[in-house]
């Protein structure tokens, strides 16, 4: 009698769960848009960005601009709910005066943007703010940065390279396995399908497509299985906002990116050419900290490490920590973020006490004469 009523009881907690069900399911799946989790205000509204400023009243030292990703996704990322926010931990960690690249959706006005078009916006956001920054590149972000300190040496204080692909001929990740693998006549005709840009729905496909189990099964079940938990709802509106809501990128830009970066390494080997330049890391010189993940099969941590192979930056002034996790862990997971992120905010506090201390006395130096 018992067995007959538990089934009974579950036969109808299904009935009438269901429909709750399927409506967060809509909800999580097409509803959702990305939010910032801290106060901001936008600083300046670029072609390819809006600059976004966290800084709250007085600051001190020079800004720090984090670099998010542009790879499809938003720039939320950096910012992704009250208790998992890189912009909030370096805050309570001293660093004040931060901002974000708010990357937009390409519209068929930016389907001609190459890398060049990003990188001239970075340059004046930098202008924007005062012309010197400590750079913090995640993932894409990071070897845009690492261009544009090569490319203006004189911009940037310190490098974050967090998850950043530098040298992309080393591990095994399933972005150089695509790359290497895939012709560049399908990235073409990519593009070509998304009249001169390459759509973000379809990386969305592609990338639930390397896991169609887990997207498209056991993401709906452990749904239904906790609809009435409200933090496990609460979780997953907060990683659909981001991840359901794919950003398109420019055909040029992409392109480059795939082949230049992914296909022939040009930034390690020393044939990226920025801005009618070619780039050599050598011409880094500033302190740089490299943060890799020990199970990121989007930037093997060899990509990441591996740039202290051709920085110019004295070993002294490079930082390598390899930490538990994968990729979007080092950006946003709890424990990373409470335990490495403040230790990075006091090394680039450090060296900006440092280079404040030097301009002091070169200023008492210049005054007295």
């Amino acid at each position: 009698m018992c067995a007959l009523e538990c089934l009974v009881q579950d036969e109808l907690r299904v009935v009438s769960d269901f429909p709750k069900f399927a409506e967060e399911a809509l909800k999580l799946d097409y509803e959702l848009k990305p939010v910032w989790a801290t106060p901001n205000t936008i600083k300046q509204d670029f072609r390819t960005m809006l600059l976004r400023d966290f800084s709250e009243g007085s600051v001190n030292g020079l800004p720090v601009i984090i670099d998010a990703p542009y790879a499809g996704h938003s720039s939320t990322i950096a910012d992704y709910s009250a208790d998992q926010s890189l912009v909030r931990a370096l805050k309570i960690n001293g660093l004040d005066c931060i901002y974000v690249t708010d990357w937009k959706s390409a519209t068929d006005a930016m389907k001609d943007f190459t890398i060049d078009t990003y990188l001239e916006d970075m340059s004046a956001a930098i202008d924007a703010v005062g012309g010197e920054v400590h750079l913090i590149g995640l993932c894409q972000g990071g070897w845009m940065s690492a261009v544009y300190a090569a490319r203006f040496p004189g911009k940037v204080r310190t490098l974050v390279l967090a998850g950043a692909p530098i040298d992309t001929d080393m591990g095994e990740g399933t972005v150089k396995q695509l790359a290497h693998t895939l012709p560049m006549g399908f990235y073409r005709e990519l593009v070509a399908t998304g009249g001169g840009k390459l759509l973000g729905k379809f990386m969305l496909a592609g990338w639930k497509g390397m896991n169609p189990t887990s997207q498209y099964m056991e993401k709906y079940i452990d749904l239904f299985s906790h609809i009435e938990d409200k933090d496990y709802v609460k979780r997953s509106e907060e990683f659909s906002r981001w991840y359901e809501s794919p950003l398109d990128l420019p055909g040029p830009y992409y392109l480059q990116s795939v082949e230049w970066l992914f296909k022939e390494n040009r930034l390690a080997k020393g044939n990226f050419v920025a801005l009618g330049t070619t780039i050599s890391l050598k011409d880094v010189t500033i302190p740089v900290y490299m943060l890799a993940g020990d199970a990121d099969d989007i930037t093997p941590a060899a990509q990441v490490f591996n740039a202290e192979k051709y920085l110019g930056t004295p070993k002294d002034d490079m930082v390598k920590k390899l930490v538990s996790g994968g990729h979007i862990g080092l950006f946003m997971a709890r424990k990373i973020l409470e335990t490495v992120w403040p230790d990075i905010s006091q090394w680039i506090l450090r060296h900006d006490n440092v280079a404040l201390s030097s301009n002091r006395f070169a200023k008492t130096v210049v005054s007295d004469r």
